[in-house]
Parts: structure tokens; C-alpha cells; sequence
């Protein structure tokens, strides 16, 4: 995706701390400034915004917290400002901001604008509806950066992501419509985004085509096939080939109970259930199995990895093929663990912002996951915040996740350095 930087580019002299930019504490000092200006300013001294964070079926209820908005806004400034102040001491001492730092930042600013957004209004903020929404439209978005991670790190770019998450949605919707469960549409879904991941890797691999232009050319043909056979097929005999087939909600007791996060991350369908384990899994074959250790090597050196017997071009055959099954399944969220009946490109993009979500998570599942969170907390804002009847434009907050796209591949994130050997075919000499 981008140009590999060299050992002897990042390379210090020994004894000397590596050198820090100062791009940290200066976006931390832009959000509190834009707070200031946007948030602060136009609210008035004497309104409160109330915050909803318990439901009825929880161990203990949670009562509604009102607060003033005017102090609530200028406390997280002060936090924003704070932030910044340390981060620059940091620099000054060639040490990097935590991480931790990042979060505490990013928080401040979702509850400044919140509050701004409620401030006055006679409704609440359901937060965990909020958080909900969020994880739900994270699910395609986590899939498909899941996706690109196993595909990239073994030395595929995997553009197609956007056409694998359609033919999975497409395929889960039209086999558990004939089979009459929901169950049956999610095992055809990775199916189907492997044959689209079996199609990118016949072409890069033994074709040696380049892997951008391969990718491109799949979405636009799987784009063309489901819109097709959506037009004649499906549309003829919508009763037998596209009627809705839900998957079950599935409560885990005792867990669905804990206040707040619990009927947010325990009361779903089995899709976010394998979504967990799917994170939690690569997470540690990635980078503490053999797996793992040979996938990156292919990567980043292929020649070290042929070497040393790694079959490098059938390890990123199979892994491509790994990673389209795993962006199919997530493109089942879209019908069977959406309840919804298939229609027209109904992916709507979600592929190309999960390549932003993996390049924001610097080809790391945790940070994927993250980054794919930050995208659908975004776009389920306008959605919350709509109906409460705020003055925030929804438009504008419908913009959020492709602005936050652009910063993200454009580089403002940081540093980020992909696989050394991305994109660029093998030849055994």
C-alpha cells in the first residue's frame, strides 16, 4: 500500500533514543482548541445534558446522570489541554506518548461533543444503545480489516475486500433463504469470499498480475454478478432466493447482566460471538504460533523465507484464500445477521474503510479492531443523535468515518510501515 522503508532508514546509533515528532501533543492541542471553539463557546451556562447508561435487565439499575454542560465541556478541555502539555514534555524527552494516552484523548473529545449535542435537550443520551449501534455496524468493518491483516502481512494487497464482503452477503442471504435457516446462509457466506480470495490469489500468484488492478477488477465484477442476479433471479422468486432469515439472538446469562457493556457485548447472534473469537484467535497465531512467524516472514523477506524451506507462494495462496473467507463472513452481517434481504451493493463501501481501519491499526488485529470500533461508533452517532432531536447536522456526522478514512491512509495517524514485501510477486530464482 505503500513504500517499504529501509533497516537503514530506522536505524539509531546505539545509545541514542530513536526521534520524535511532534505531531502527538499538536493534534491533542488541535482538539482541545476545536472544543474550545465549537463545543464551548456556543453553549449556554446554564443547560445540562442527561445521560442514559442502564437498561430494565441488568443486576442493578443505573440512574440517569444529569450533568451541566457548560463544566463538563471545559473540565475534558482542560484534559485535552493537559494531555497535550505532557505529550510535548514527552517529545522533548524523545519518548513516545502511551498509547493509554491516545484513548483518554479520544474519549474526551466523544464526551465533550456529546454533551454539546444534548445540552438543553429534554431527551437522554442512551449510551448503550449508542455503544450497540456501534459494534453492529463495526462488524463488517472488523471482518474485512481482520481480512486484510491475514492477506497483507503475507505479502497480498487484498482490495477485493469490498467484493467479498458483497458475494458473502449475497450468498448468506440466497442459501439460508432455500434452506430456510440463517444458520446454513452463514456457512455459505466465507464460502463464497474464499472462491472471491482464490480469484485474487490465482491472479497475483501464478499470473504475477499486479495485485491493485486485480482487486478493482473483482469488486466491479462481483458488483456486476449479484446486481444481476438480484435484477433476474432473486427479483423473480424473492419467496424462495431472498426472503429474510434472521439468526437467533443468543442472551448469556449472567454476562448479558452487567451494567452497560454487558447487554452490548452479550446479548448477540452467533456472528459476533465468532467475531470475538475470530479477533482473539489471530491475535495470537499471528504472532505467537508458527503460523504466525511464517506468514510474516513471507512478508516482509520472502527470499529469508524460501530459504529456509517456507513454501513462500503457496503459504500466500492459502492465506488469501483464509482472508477472503473471513471478509465473506462478515459480509453475512449484512442479511442473515442483519435480518435483512439482499439488495443492491449493500456492502455501500464498507471494504474500502476497512483498508483505512487496517492501515489505522498498522496491520494489527487489536489495532484493526480498534480503528474498525472508531469508524462505527461514528457513523451510529448521527443515527443516536437524530433522535434525540439534536442540532447537530446528520449529514455532517455521516461524513465522520470517510474523514477519518482520509486522515488515516493519508498518514496522520503516525508512523506506519507495512509488510516490506506487500504487493510484490515472488519468483524463485
Amino acid at each position: 500500500m505503500s513504500t517499504a522503508t529501509t533497516p537503514s532508514s530506522t536505524a539509531t546509533a546505539p545509545g541514542t533514543r530513536p526521534r520524535v515528532g511532534l505531531k502527538t501533543p499538536v493534534v491533542y492541542a488541535t482538539a482541545a482548541l476545536l472544543t474550545v471553539l465549537l463545543f464551548l463557546r456556543p453553549t449556554p451556562a446554564d443547560v445540562s445534558t442527561t445521560f442514559q447508561f442502564g437498561t430494565a435487565a441488568e443486576w442493578f439499575a443505573i440512574p440517569n446522570a444529569s450533568v451541566p454542560a457548560l463544566l463538563t465541556i471545559s473540565l475534558l478541555t482542560v484534559v485535552m489541554a493537559a494531555a497535550a502539555v505532557w505529550a510535548f514534555l514527552l517529545v522533548r524527552q524523545r519518548r513516545r506518548p502511551p498509547v493509554w494516552l491516545h484513548v483518554v484523548v479520544g474519549v474526551a473529545v466523544v464526551l465533550a461533543f456529546l454533551t454539546y449535542a444534548g445540552a438543553g435537550k429534554t431527551s437522554v443520551i442512551p449510551m448503550v444503545s449508542l455503544l450497540a449501534g456501534a459494534l453492529a455496524l463495526s462488524v463488517p468493518l472488523v471482518f474485512g480489516a481482520l481480512s486484510g491483516v491475514i492477506c497483507e502481512r503475507s505479502g497480498i494487497i487484498n482490495i477485493a475486500i469490498e467484493g467479498q464482503l458483497l458475494f458473502g452477503a449475497f450468498a448468506a442471504a440466497v442459501a439460508a433463504s432455500a434452506a430456510g435457516s440463517g444458520y446454513v446462509g452463514l456457512v455459505a457466506a466465507p464460502l463464497a469470499g474464499a472462491l472471491v480470495g482464490a480469484a485474487l490469489a490465482w491472479f497475483a500468484v501464478s499470473f504475477r498480475v499486479n495485485q491493485i488492478i486485480v482487486g478493482v477488477v473483482l469488486n466491479t465484477l462481483i458488483i456486476g454478478l449479484t446486481g444481476f442476479l438480484f435484477a433476474t433471479v432473486l427479483s423473480d422468486n424473492r419467496a424462495l432466493w431472498n426472503t429474510r432469515m434472521p439468526l437467533p439472538r443468543i442472551r448469556i446469562p449472567v454476562l448479558a447482566e452487567i451494567p452497560v457493556l454487558g447487554p452490548v457485548l452479550f446479548n448477540q447472534t452467533v456472528l459476533i460471538y465468532l467475531m470475538y473469537v475470530i479477533v482473539v484467535v489471530l491475535q495470537i497465531m499471528l504472532f505467537r504460533s508458527r503460523w504466525g512467524l511464517r506468514t510474516r516472514a513471507v512478508g516482509e523477506h520472502p527470499k529469508a523465507a524460501d530459504t529456509v524451506g517456507i513454501k513462500v507462494n503457496t503459504r500466500r495462496v492459502w492465506n488469501t484464500i483464509l482472508g477472503g473467507a473471513v471478509a465473506g463472513l462478515g459480509g453475512a452481517f449484512f442479511t442473515v445477521g442483519s435480518g435483512l434481504a439482499f439488495g443492491r451493493e449493500m456492502s455501500a463501501g464498507n471494504g474500502f474503510i476497512a483498508l483505512a481501519a487496517m492501515i489505522l491499526g498498522k496491520w494489527n488485529p487489536w489495532g484493526a479492531v480498534l480503528a474498525a470500533l472508531l469508524f462505527g461508533f461514528s457513523k451510529n452517532l448521527g443515527n443516536v443523535l437524530s433522535t434525540i432531536g439534536s442540532g447537530v447536522p446528520s449529514e455532517l456526522l455521516l461524513m465522520l468515518p470517510y474523514i477519518i478514512t482520509i486522515f488515516a491512509v493519508a498518514g496522520f495517524v503516525g508512523r506506519v510501515r507495512p509488510p516490506a514485501a506487500e504487493g510484490i510477486p515472488y519468483t524463485k530464482s
